[in-house]
């Protein structure tokens, strides 16, 4: 029998690219969920349930358009199909529209994620893997961050709504003996991507004519990390669940656990920013002799920002064999690429 699985944020970011992997290795029927909505535009998110239903020509891939919010939906679905591994991936994401609209956070992220868990809770599931963030580690100092870190001082909602899942996860996991690992992702970019991420917007901005804004006067350091190698770390980790065993008073101890998935190589902003615009030009997104000086600003820090994000992914890269491979110019040449294409530069 194939193994069930459910990808909810099917049609994001992550989501898409994780169920094209399913799909392709061919030994699995995969359902995703997502409600499609419009905090960044829908047509991108259709596009990438076209690329899915291009890479299904066996029908194994299901796809639900419903919201996490509504419990009857996801009671419905965990009854009817039987998963074998849940990977959590819809959320509200973003840090500075946290600030803006903090109602969407606690809707999908605390929630939608509460209904989730509450379905592996009567629908038992095999493993149930979830996305955290980064952004949990806050303001600490101490880099590279390590999963052994406090991560108990957020600087935004959206940190805030992460951390929560880590704890609910974790209490549902010893309540209820589900298998459950926790994934904080470290700044994802790649072809077909996020338009409020950095690099997104940097190329909307200059395609434009317009004038990027570079924060903390580009102090700033991000572990970029590219989308397949993500991917690659978390189709390792859903095979992998962790074992449920008993402590000492007989009753069963939290089958939960946490990873950093990232690239662990931070890298300057306005470093970032140089390979970005020059593989904009040399992939003809940009005209060449472009004045990248004329458009660009230095700014300070935003509020829920931090300067260093810097994973130690030492511990995933010793469970699961883990170790990114793809380079900082290869990944934003990609999307480069994907962005000619897609916008007929």
């Amino acid at each position: 029998m194939q193994t069930r699985i459910l990808v909810t944020g099917a049609a994001g970011f992550i989501g898409a690219f994780l169920c094209r992997r399913l799909l392709e290795e061919g030994s699995c029927e995969v359902t995703g969920l997502d409600n499609v909505n419009s905090y960044y535009d829908p047509g991108i998110k259709e596009d990438r349930l076209r690329m899915l239903r291009e890479a299904d020509p066996e029908g194994r891939f299901t796809f639900v358009r419903g919201d996490l919010c509504d419990a009857a939906l996801i009671e419905r679905l965990f009854a009817e199909k039987g998963f074998d591994v849940v990977v959590n991936l819809a959320a509200q994401a973003g840090v500075r529209y946290s600030i803006e609209n903090p109602k969407a956070y606690v809707d999908s992220n605390l929630v939608g994620f509460f209904n989730v868990l509450e379905a592996c809770r009567h629908h038992p599931v095999k493993h149930l893997v979830y996305a955290s963030s980064s952004s949990v580690y806050g303001g600490n100092k101490k880099v590279p961050f390590s999963e052994s870190d406090r991560v108990d001082s957020p600087v935004s909602l959206y940190a805030a709504t992460k951390k929560s899942n880590e704890l609910m996860a974790a209490a549902y996991s010893k309540l209820y003996s589900i298998p459950a690992t926790g994934l904080r992702f470290f700044t994802v970019y790649g072809p077909m991507g996020r338009p409020d991420m950095a690099y997104f917007k940097f190329a909307n901005t200059l395609r434009a004519g317009g004038t990027i804004k570079i924060y903390n006067m580009g102090d700033c350091q991000r572990d970029f990390t590219y989308v397949g190698n993500i991917v690659e770390g978390v189709v390792r980790v859903m095979a992998n669940p962790p074992e449920v065993r008993e402590g000492a008073d007989g009753l069963p101890l939290a089958a939960h656990r946490v990873y950093n998935i990232g690239n662990s190589r931070p890298v300057q902003l306005l470093e970032f920013v140089d390979t970005l615009q020059r593989v904009l030009v040399e992939e003809g997104v940009l005209p060449k002799g472009y004045d990248f000086e004329a458009h660009r600003e230095l700014v300070p820090m935003q509020p829920g920002d931090v300067p260093v994000t810097y994973a130690d992914t030492s511990a995933l890269e010793r469970d699961f064999g883990y170790k990114p491979s793809t380079s900082l110019e290869d990944g934003l040449r990609e999307f480069a690429r994907w962005y000619k294409d897609y916008y007929r530069c």
